[in-house]
């Protein structure tokens, strides 16, 4: 990787055609020197900025690309791609971030408060009082810059937050587990929120034997990859009411199928996959800026561990 390669830096722009007239001009706000592209020389570009829709699925010809920055947070769409040699980071951005949390905290108070209880029908429910939210306990499966923010926004709230990573490493204000403490940390969830990526390590991560050990009424959200709940074990747990009920932002194919079950059944809540997108405004500085420090040789933010898959 060469280290300083002037103010110009040429991006090759590879991601889903309709984006290109968002993002294009936001790009170009965030640093005017960016000269950027749909297509040319491979070997001409500096950089390549990616998300999946895109055209190149060959990265073998960019060999002066010192940086390939996903638009997306999840990589798996790219990361096992064995072309792929040059360094990846994902994104993580402010807009994204805040998004996210304020889609889990959304989600949980309705858990929370037992929204769904008050039928609009007359009749007069006052037999239930939910607790506060500090005797809530609420866990966050995956800690990082997405699961930070929303453990801060639940905990603003009064909401207990349990964090569970693979290493368990400590983030402050949050009680933190590794990923071995799961079963132990589930029996005392009451409301679960789902942001891991999809790695071999979590892929059916929830499986029947582990929804068993949620308590009575517990409700899952999950936001993050559609890998992570075994869709077989979770429609005979909301059966045991182990959890009650679960809201599923994400799934194994996308779109959902129109005659997929989770549409009608009363104890899953469907959103289309809208947790959290990477706005242009917000995440347009975050890409250029990692370019930037990718081309003078200064350390990349967010760098994809590949043997990690994130």
């Amino acid at each position: 990787m060469s280290t300083d390669r002037g103010d110009v830096m040429k991006v090759r722009f590879s991601a889903s055609p309709a984006s290109w007239d968002e993002w294009a001009p936001a790009l170009r706000a965030a640093d005017p020197g960016i000269d950027l592209h749909r297509d040319g020389d491979p070997a001409s570009f500096d950089a390549i900025i990616y998300a999946p829709g895109g055209d190149i699925t060959d990265f073998t010809p960019y060999r002066n690309v010192c940086l390939v920055q996903s638009l997306w947070a999840g990589v798996e769409r790219i990361v096992t791609n064995d072309t792929l040699t040059q360094p990846l980071a994902r994104m993580v951005d402010p807009g994204l971030a805040q998004g996210m949390a304020e889609y889990c905290t959304g989600w949980a108070m309705r858990a929370h408060l037992g929204m769904d209880g008050y039928g609009q029908n007359g009749i007069w429910r006052n037999g239930h009082i939910p607790p506060l939210a500090s005797e809530r306990p609420v866990t966050i499966l995956g800690v990082g810059e997405l699961g930070r923010a929303t453990a801060a926004m639940l905990g603003a709230v009064g909401f207990p937050v349990t964090g569970v990573s693979h290493s368990g490493r400590a983030v402050p204000g949050i009680a933190m587990h590794p990923l071995a403490d799961l079963d132990e940390v589930l029996a005392g969830s009451q409301i679960v929120i789902c942001l891991l990526p999809d790695t071999a390590d979590t892929r059916n991560l929830l499986n029947a034997r582990r929804l068993a050990l949620l308590p009575k009424g517990a409700w899952i959200i999950n936001a993050g990859r559609g890998t992570l709940i075994d869709d077989d074990a979770l429609l005979q747990g909301l059966r045991d009411g182990r959890p009650a009920h679960a809201v599923l932002d994400v799934f194994r194919s996308e779109p959902l199928a129109p005659d997929h079950p989770f549409w009608t059944h009363p104890g899953i809540t469907v959103t289309p996959h809208v947790a959290a997108d990477t706005r242009p405004a917000t995440a347009a500085p975050v890409a250029v800026q990692n370019l930037r420090r990718a081309m003078q040789g200064q350390p990349v933010d967010n760098l994809v561990d590949r043997a990690k898959g994130y």
